[in-house]
């Protein structure tokens, strides 16, 4: 491969004892205009290496098929008012729409395919106010997580003058039940606050409509702490006021007021554990993993809401997971993980089961949407090879009937899905998902792409994935591995793939790619492996550490320089999951699987396509040129590309089109390394 050349520097820290080389430490400085020539090299040598490989049209119709369509999501309604979101096969964005009652005339509210003409200001958040007259909403340059935040009056569609608030990256609006103003977490946006740190300052203020935002009063200072989240909200009757003070993905503290009162009061402090609150009828609802992995929900009163107090609802399910509680119809929706697939359970608010919510399969579903006090609600199912369906249901009768479906060119019937379960290095049971065709067979030299994620309690379920089916009908086989550092199991799965122990999520990952050369379903030079963000991290630790395992690696967005990981974009934030290199201990840990320090000159690395962005501002693409730059040095015979998607934040451009050619792009590769053919 004859690559843009890239230089050395001869850096080197020590840090607690121990050199570390840091050769690519100059390509860390974006602003440079060396650094800038060489992302344009490398993008420019990437996709001319991938424009070459045959089949790209076909893949392209395909793609073309399955991403355009026409879909609707679960309602979001207000008063009398229903507030949704449409894709159309003919727009790049998707578009919100409100109508006047249900079956009411359904009229555009926000058009973001009209906000600039290379569509690369994109539509975030959006919260309609509880007379649904009002609507705040975020608009995202580049699609970045960094946010403007509007108000718009409904009736007219005219955008507020005033209601014009910078510094809306995590704002979160919680309307007041009056509908004149609401909460919001708000974040400087002043040049000299250094990146890293900006977390720290977040602050609650409230807004009142029409008044200069400059104005708006701090209710809850910042925390001074960069490692930390700082978000709030006001009970529906506008009587309690809430703020969440979060450290990691481990553990929050709840602090609370009766509006009009001076002063919060601490409601619990988090001490290794997790607590989210809702409010209903002068009634806390508290559910959390103290003292219950799985999850449980307590019931706590105003009057006395000190810990003693409190009194346990719903216990903890024995083999269940709770990932979540909402209160609609006057009833309690609980949604639970067993295995990594979901069950909806609708309780009474005095914690008496009541049903299992009748899903439409075996997937996996959101919770139920709604109102406290009105008996509709909502819920999307999908699974693998089941595109998102809406569903509406009766909370107190248990009806269920479909409100919009999503009509694709697949024939389910066609694909298979199983679940199996295999052994870890150190014994522990991992799940994961395999999805084929149904005449596949097993001869052990199957194409197989394997992905995963196993960080931040977060938990990947067996849902629809469109990108999936060029593969599935060329014969390849698609597979999740559910692995610890994730939620799929509650709290304790996460814990044990966490800090010091965030080794064992790559033991996990490679015991499922020893699994499926073992059962005949692929070789490792057949077995591919893609992730993005901490799976970037994943798949970055997995290459490096067995790369005599894999074939082909697809790394998104990632983190891959650990050592240094804090000091840009939202790291300190990370902290809590990782460590930082600044403690001993953790160093220790960290420097021994972080993938940009353990490529080694003369190894032979599987291929490697790196999907970066070029406006990520939550991870700093620093750690993708980096890696690219070490690993095109190590001189193996496999391709090492770098591609940057242009005017794209974390979670890439939110057109359709751009979606198209990066999948493109991303199965090309694919099919170069691993030969694997297209259907016409």
């Amino acid at each position: 491969m004859n690559y843009p050349p890239t230089r050395t520097e001869a850096v080197v820290d020590t840090l607690h004892g121990v050199p570390v080389p840091d050769p690519y430490r100059w390509l860390e400085d974006e602003r440079s205009p060396e650094v800038q020539a060489w992302m344009r090299a490398q993008d420019t040598f990437a996709r001319e290496h991938l424009a070459r490989v045959p089949g790209r049209d076909a893949l392209h119709r395909r793609f073309t098929e399955l991403f355009y369509m026409e879909s609707l999501s679960a309602p979001a309604v207000r008063g009398e008012r229903y507030f949704y979101v449409r894709t159309h096969k003919d727009k790049e964005k998707a578009i919100l729409y409100w109508r006047e009652g249900e079956k009411g005339q359904e009229r555009v509210l926000l058009d973001p395919n009209t906000w600039s003409a290379d569509g690369t200001v994109s539509l975030g958040l959006w919260s309609p106010s509880w007379d649904g007259r009002k609507l705040a909403f975020t608009r995202k340059p580049n699609a970045a997580d960094e946010a403007i935040l509007h108000v718009l009056d409904v009736d007219s569609g005219q955008w507020s003058e005033v209601d014009v608030i910078p510094g809306a990256k995590y704002a979160s609006p919680s309307w007041t039940p009056d509908s004149a103003s609401f909460y919001y977490a708000w974040l400087p946006t002043e040049p000299s606050i250094p990146v890293a740190e900006r977390p720290g300052y977040t602050e609650l203020r409230l807004h009142r409509l029409g008044t200069p935002p400059d104005a708006d009063p701090v209710v809850h200072p910042r925390t001074g702490d960069p490692k930390t989240f700082l978000n709030g909200h006001v009970s529906r009757d506008g009587q309690y006021l809430f703020v969440y003070v979060t450290r990691g993905w481990s553990e929050n503290d709840i602090w609370w007021k009766r509006v009009g009162e001076k002063d919060f009061r601490l409601l619990v402090k988090g001490e290794g554990a997790r607590y989210s609150l809702d409010v209903w009828r002068d009634t806390f609802y508290v559910l959390t993993d103290e003292g219950a992995p799985r999850q449980r929900v307590f019931r706590v009163e105003p009057e006395r809401p000190g810990r003693a107090d409190w009194k346990e609802l719903v216990p903890e399910d024995p083999v269940a997971s709770l990932q979540g509680l909402n209160i609609v119809g006057e009833h309690l929706a609980l949604e639970y993980l067993q295995d990594a697939t979901t069950r909806v359970r609708v309780l009474t608010l005095g914690g008496k089961p009541v049903r299992d919510v009748a899903l439409p399969g075996v997937g996996a579903a959101s919770n139920l949407y709604g109102l406290e006090d009105r008996d509709e609600a909502w819920f999307v199912f999908s699974s693998f090879v089941t595109p998102p369906q809406v569903y509406k249901t009766s909370v107190s009768t248990g009806r269920v009937e479909t409100w919009a479906r999503v009509e694709l060119p697949i024939a389910p019937e066609r694909y298979t899905v199983e679940q199996a379960f295999c052994r870890s290095k150190d014994g522990t049971r991992v799940p994961l998902f395999l999805v084929h065709r149904r005449d596949l067979e097993r001869d052990g030299d199957r194409p197989v792409l394997l992905t995963g994620y196993g960080g931040f309690n977060i938990s990947l379920l067996p849902s629809f994935r469109a990108s999936i089916f060029p593969w599935l009908d060329a014969g390849g086989v698609y597979v999740v591995a559910n692995l610890r550092g994730g939620g799929e199991y509650g709290t304790a799965w996460h814990e044990a793939g966490r800090l010091h122990r965030k080794q064992n999520v790559f033991d996990d990952f490679h015991a499922v790619a020893e699994f499926l050369v073992r059962e005949r379903y692929t070789r490792p030079g057949r077995l591919a492996i893609s992730g993005g963000s901490n799976g970037g991290l994943l798949v970055g630790a997995a290459m490096t550490q067995r790369p005599e395992l894999y074939g082909a690696v697809v790394c998104q967005v990632p983190l891959l320089d650990m050592v240094r990981y804090h000091l840009f974009g939202s790291g300190k934030t990370w902290i809590p999951e990782y460590g930082t290199a600044d403690n001993p201990a953790d160093f220790q840990v960290i420097h021994a699987y972080s993938p940009y320090h353990h490529v080694r000159p003369g190894t032979a690395y599987p291929a490697l396509l790196m999907m970066a962005a070029d406006h990520d501002d939550r991870v700093d693409p620093l750690h993708a040129r980096k890696f690219v730059a070490a690993v095109q040095a190590a001189g193996s015979s496999a391709p090492a590309l770098l591609r940057i998607e242009a005017n794209a934040g974390h979670g890439g451009a939110d057109q359709v089109a751009k979606a198209i050619d990066s999948s493109v792009d991303f199965y090309s590769f694919l099919s170069s390394v691993l030969g694997v053919t297209w259907p016409p």
